[in-house]
């Protein structure tokens, strides 16, 4: 047996009011987000903010000092790449509840969103740890070693 339309019709009312209330959550907290990276030779620091922005770049330990320019800008290059890529996927993640078919309101379908056309296609591809390093990570040249990173 269906059920009634105004049944189902505030079911859908119920559904969007969770779900408007659940992106407000998601944005608020997308707003607050930012992720620092490490450069492969652990010189640089690079911080994006929500919207994959440049927000810091930290020269660590006096390393920049023995790097040539081209160096530098390719470290600095790295770990900012690297951030706003963990940036994205971030956001990909949070935002993909909302684009998913509703369980209780068969008729909301959802709809697919094209995360590579909006991030580019190296947001799509495995997270195994991002070339970069982050704050969090040990390099593998130092798991090899029996190293834990600390200097």
């Amino acid at each position: 047996m269906t059920e009634p339309l105004e049944k189902r019709l505030e079911k859908a009312m119920a559904e969007l009011q969770a779900a408007q209330e659940a992106v407000a959550r998601t944005e608020r907290e997308l707003r607050q987000a930012s992720f620092a990276v490490l450069s492969s030779d652990r010189a640089v620091r690079a911080t994006v903010g929500p919207q994959g922005e440049l927000a810091g770049i930290e020269f660590l330990e006096n390393k920049y000092r023995d790097m040539s320019p081209q160096e530098l800008a390719a470290s600095v290059l790295e770990a900012a790449s690297a951030a706003r890529l963990k940036m994205n996927r971030h956001v990909m993640k949070a935002m993909a509840p909302f684009a998913e078919p509703s369980s209780n309101v068969p008729e909301l379908k959802g709809f697919e969103l094209d995360w590579e056309r909006i991030f580019g296609s190296e947001v799509l591809r495995e997270d195994n740890e991002d070339t970069a390093r982050d704050d969090r990570a040990t390099p593998g040249w130092r798991d090899a070693l029996g190293e834990d990173g600390e200097d």
